[in-house]
């Protein structure tokens, strides 16, 4: 067998497509979403990332705002942007693009944004809400996960998820929406013992560690859905996944690729977030 490949590329161009929509019927009752990024110092890699998702406001109408401070500047000084924001009409989400330098608190950062406008979906009370079930802005790589499982229409209830990696920003909260949806979930990480047994009895099973190749096809139950959050660059420069892809797609029976699965649904789900804000405030 070889497994279907699950494409968050077209499932994200698909969902901008709705997104564009419905940015236009706000505007039309006078809203607009907006988005503003703040970028601490000059990270080829999350100013890489910045300029993706400002491409991604333009395409479905969303406003966006970016402020690249320096890395010297104050954690008292950056706070106080976000409460600027916090205050801004105009502004319906807020991300302060991680990592952060040494001598500011990603802690107070993130816990400085208000709930209401935690479009990231780190904020505890935002956390707090999803663990109970309650409405709230999921972190946006889970959420994507969860859409890209469901664009197949593959039953989550009652299934066995598997997660490896246990980090706040995608292990523990995906396992939580998995749960969320009546699924059974097990978490594996670095302390955890004979893992290939309890990966072997996956229905899904969602690798998210940051190490190439992590997991193969002896890891994998026959049949199993596999998503591989990870983004890896390989000694000849090539970007690959947790998951070794010749051996998985052999026994799974759906299959994320890297790059153009989870990534480019991190994104969207950023935007649909902020258009929920804004649209709660006119609905």
């Amino acid at each position: 067998m070889s497994a279907t490949i699950i494409s968050g590329k077209e499932l994200a161009a698909q969902k901008r497509l709705e997104m564009k929509k419905e940015v236009e019927v706000l505007k039309e009752k006078g809203m607009t979403p907006g988005l503003a990024v703040i970028l601490v110092g000059e990270d080829p890699a999350s100013q890489s990332y910045v300029k993706a998702k400002a491409r991604a406001c333009e395409e479905t109408g969303i406003h966006s705002e970016l402020d690249i401070v320096p890395t010297s500047i104050s954690e008292k000084e950056l706070l106080k942007k976000i409460e600027d924001l916090n205050k801004a009409s105009h502004i319906h989400g807020i991300l302060v693009q991680l990592p952060l330098p040494d001598h500011i608190s990603e802690k107070k950062v993130v816990e400085t944004i208000s709930p209401d406008k935690d479009v990231d979906g780190f904020h505890p009370i935002n956390i707090g809400r999803m663990m109970t079930g309650q409405d709230a802005f999921s972190p946006c790589t889970p959420a994507g996960i969860i859409e890209m499982v469901k664009s197949k229409s593959i039953e989550i209830e009652g299934k066995h998820v598997v997660v490896v990696g246990r980090s706040n920003i995608v292990g523990k909260p995906v396992g939580q929406l998995f749960l969320n949806e009546n699924a059974t979930v097990t978490y594996c990480h670095s302390r955890t013992k004979n893992m290939k047994e309890i990966t072997t009895s996956a229905d899904i099973l969602v690798v998210a560690v940051g190490r190439e190749n992590f997991i193969n096809g002896d890891y994998i139950k026959k049949g199993a859905v596999v998503i591989d959050v990870g983004v890896n660059r390989n000694s000849a420069g090539k970007l690959v996944g947790d998951v070794e892809f010749d051996t998985a797609k052999e026994k799974a029976s759906y299959l994320t690729p890297v790059p153009g699965g989870v990534g480019p649904m991190t994104i969207t789900m950023l935007l649909h977030n902020t258009i929920i804000s804004a649209r709660r405030l006119v609905d």
